[in-house]
């Protein structure tokens, strides 16, 4: 009703003032029966009130329209009258719902198909990454040595590839189940025991065998993967520990990674769950990516878990998981 009443507005006020213009052009000419003016006054605007409300009848779910906004897309299907306005309008909605849903379809059809490439793609390349490790797992050469570590970075590589495709597509991947934290934290480390040798860190589990979770074990332990990965590289000097702890927490149970490394500036501690962002850190440590911390947040916001960073220069890093 108020969208209608400002569109007519001018509309009103020229009719008043045609209306007023007449009888003065009337009363100019010498007709001076006031009572006849203000009756025939009195019939134009009867006349026009009448059309101002077949037209808001007439146009009442086409104002209505204009003045919601949509809840859900299919509403632009609506009809709004019969009177040629609505119906043009109706006529645009559709044609406009009808080139979004195929634009839409378009590109759901393409990420599909990236989808579908980039996990086919991953699965080929797993297959020579596992002969070459296993052509060089029994070779005590330091070139052979080297070789496993730049297989074992290709297949870290490989797996974020994975699962950062799988995300688009997480409502169909997932399962809830009780999840032992402590078994997934021993299974994380022991995945992860080359890179611990490799760089001199040492992993430290604290926690009980009764912190059960309701969580989907495959992402997590990509997350904790993730997370274990990063707190070892930015352990910076050797001889340093990684602790993976779990306890109760007062919103629930949280498994906590805790590093002793080089820290994260203040400067960019609010900006590490963002993609690609690798920060003052990333110059140093030209491997860093910017996605590890990225996905871990997104996977746990899908799962319902929080997810949240301390860190302190010099000190180390603490990334806890709230379940």
């Amino acid at each position: 009703m108020k969208l209608f009443i400002r569109d007519h507005i001018p509309f009103m006020f020229v009719v008043i003032v045609q209306l007023l213009a007449v009888l003065f052009i009337i009363w100019l000419d010498g007709y001076r029966h006031i009572s006849v003016a203000i009756y025939a006054l009195f019939i134009g605007l009867f006349i026009f009130g009448c059309y101002l409300l077949y037209r808001y009848i007439s146009h009442k779910a086409f104002y209505e329209r204009l003045s919601s906004s949509l809840h859900y897309l299919e509403e632009v299907n609506q009809t709004y009258g019969d009177a040629p306005l609505p119906v043009a309008l109706g006529n645009l909605l559709k044609s406009q719902y009808v080139y979004y849903i195929n634009r839409l379809n378009s590109y759901e059809e393409q990420r599909n198909t990236h989808a579908t490439f980039i996990n086919q793609w991953v699965h080929q390349m797993k297959t020579p990454l596992s002969v070459i490790e296993l052509l060089v797992q029994e070779e005590d050469n330091p070139q052979f040595s080297s070789i496993r570590e730049e297989a074992y970075k290709i297949g870290k590589g490989l797996e974020m590839v994975l699962y950062a495709a799988r995300l688009d597509t997480f409502e169909h991947d997932f399962k809830v189940e009780r999840v032992s934290l402590k078994k997934l934290a021993l299974q994380s480390v022991h995945e992860n025991k080359r890179l611990f040798i490799k760089s001199h860190v040492y992993p430290e589990v604290k926690m009980t065998d009764d912190l059960i979770v309701e969580s989907d074990q495959k992402w997590m332990t990509f997350i904790l993967n993730q997370l274990i990965t990063n707190a070892v590289k930015y352990s910076g000097e050797s001889n340093k520990k990684v602790i993976v702890a779990g306890f109760h927490c007062d919103k629930g149970i949280c498994l906590e990674i805790r590093d002793q490394g080089i820290g994260i500036p203040k400067t960019d501690i609010k900006r590490v769950f963002h993609p690609f962002y690798t920060g003052e850190n990333g110059r140093i440590y030209r491997e860093s990516t910017g996605m590890g911390l990225y996905l871990a947040k997104e996977v746990c916001e899908r799962l319902g878990h929080h997810i949240d960073i301390e860190s302190e220069v010099g000190v180390g890093t603490t990334v806890r998981i709230t379940f």
